[in-house]
């Protein structure tokens, strides 16, 4: 393989220094100022970090450093928090990751890079948000009385700074996404979701949550009586005589999600069955009116850089915010559909902002664990608010097959 920006390359690093993913868990996801409305950010995350810590057996005073991905927040680093919360000794630090939507995918790839750097770390990496408790936002104006604001600025004013519903939009005008692909594309997440949910497809993967109303395990997004004939009666959300609405868009959730990522090496020592080699990943700025193409830049530069083709690619986890952004990008990397968010998506599913990217490895994981596939290789990808991408390149392996020094 050759090198290219931002990626790491599994064919020359050595088990003291390959990221490998083995251990993933999420919350469930739920609509925001829901079920969850009572738990805040680290009251989220810190049950999937005390429930990996156990599944893999691992001493919480071996743990490097936890790497968190959250969007809005009130900051005062909450992977500190949560991570003394989940009851990991003082001597463990732990680091918050912003970058907006990508937070959680992209402080996987953080710890991934700093596996690689070497010396057999051990990591817990994800993402969490609490939108339901997300503090209030203001600038202080001349009098010092405060000027509320709905959500950051994400480039200067100069670039457009569009929300996400406009930008989803521009998406669709320029990439001729129609209103009955966006709904079709919609409609197809919400029966995923639904069908994986009736098999239980979910349930290895859900930390349950404990609150007033009682333990929290399932996921409240997938809607079993959605049909095209409901999703065409949705007017357009964002723009007069638009496309994107209510329907073909994703809602605000609250979750929490994270991983296990250590060496290669260290991953025989304490005994992980399998898991997921991080090979690649890349993040990518694009125009800021079109950010929901980001993604798809990123993975194409990711896969060019790694040698390797989205025919090649057994698994796709695309974070679906909307469809038509969703569908954009899938269009650009000439990949189809129905081979995408094979359980669903956010549209049924929900977004959890700083959470959702960890929620794609976390579902990799899955479904490589279900197929049991050795060697298939999967793709996570996420669009990012102000015009970026972030994708990784994970390979599924038995990592008790593979002889040491392999």
């Amino acid at each position: 393989m050759t090198g290219g920006p931002g990626t790491l390359n599994a064919d020359q690093l050595p088990p003291d220094r390959q990221p490998v993913i083995i251990a993933a868990r999420r919350t469930a996801i739920r609509r925001a100022n829901g079920a969850l409305k009572d738990l805040r950010a680290h009251q989220l995350l810190a049950p999937v970090l005390a429930h990996l810590l156990a599944e893999s057996s691992i001493p919480a005073e071996a743990i490097t450093d936890v790497v968190i991905g959250n969007a809005v927040g009130g900051g005062g680093n909450v992977a500190r928090l949560s991570l003394l919360d989940a009851g990991l000794p003082v001597s463990v630090p732990g680091l918050t990751v912003d970058r907006q939507c990508g937070s959680g995918l992209d402080a996987i790839a953080l710890a991934a890079r700093l596996v690689a750097g070497g010396g057999s770390p051990i990591y817990l990496a994800g993402g969490v948000e609490s939108i339901s408790t997300a503090p209030l936002r203001a600038h202080r104006i001349d009098d010092g009385e405060p000027d509320f604001f709905p959500r950051a600025q994400f480039v200067p004013h100069s670039f457009g700074d569009p929300d996400m519903g406009v930008a989803a939009e521009n998406v669709a005008a320029r990439f001729e996404i129609s209103r009955d692909r966006q709904d079709a594309f919609s409609l197809a997440s919400h029966q995923r979701a639904v069908a994986a949910g009736k098999a239980g497809l979910f349930t290895g993967e859900i930390t349950p949550l404990e609150t007033r109303a009682g333990s929290i395990s399932t996921d409240d997004g997938p809607r079993p009586r959605l049909n095209s004939a409901v999703l065409s009666r949705f007017p357009p959300a964002f723009v007069e005589g638009g496309t994107v609405t209510a329907g073909n868009s994703c809602f605000d959730a609250d979750a929490a999600s994270g991983v296990v990522i250590t060496s290669l090496e260290r991953a025989r020592e304490l005994g992980a069955a399998d898991g997921l080699l991080v090979l690649a990943t890349d993040t990518a700025g694009v125009e800021p009116r079109l950010l929901g193409i980001g993604a798809a830049v990123a993975a194409e530069r990711l896969l060019a850089a790694a040698d390797q083709s989205v025919a090649g690619v057994g698994l796709v986890e695309f974070n679906e915010a909307f469809a038509s952004q969703a569908l954009a990008c899938l269009d650009y990397l000439g990949i189809e559909p129905d081979r995408v968010n094979l359980d669903g998506g956010a549209l049924a599913l929900g977004h959890a902002y700083g959470a959702s990217g960890a929620v794609l490895v976390t579902r990799v994981l899955a479904q490589a664990r279900r197929n049991g596939e050795d060697g298939q290789l999967a793709l996570a990808l996420i669009s990012i608010a102000g015009g970026m991408g972030t994708a990784a390149l994970l390979r599924y392996e038995q990592i008790e097959r593979r002889r040491p020094g392999a």
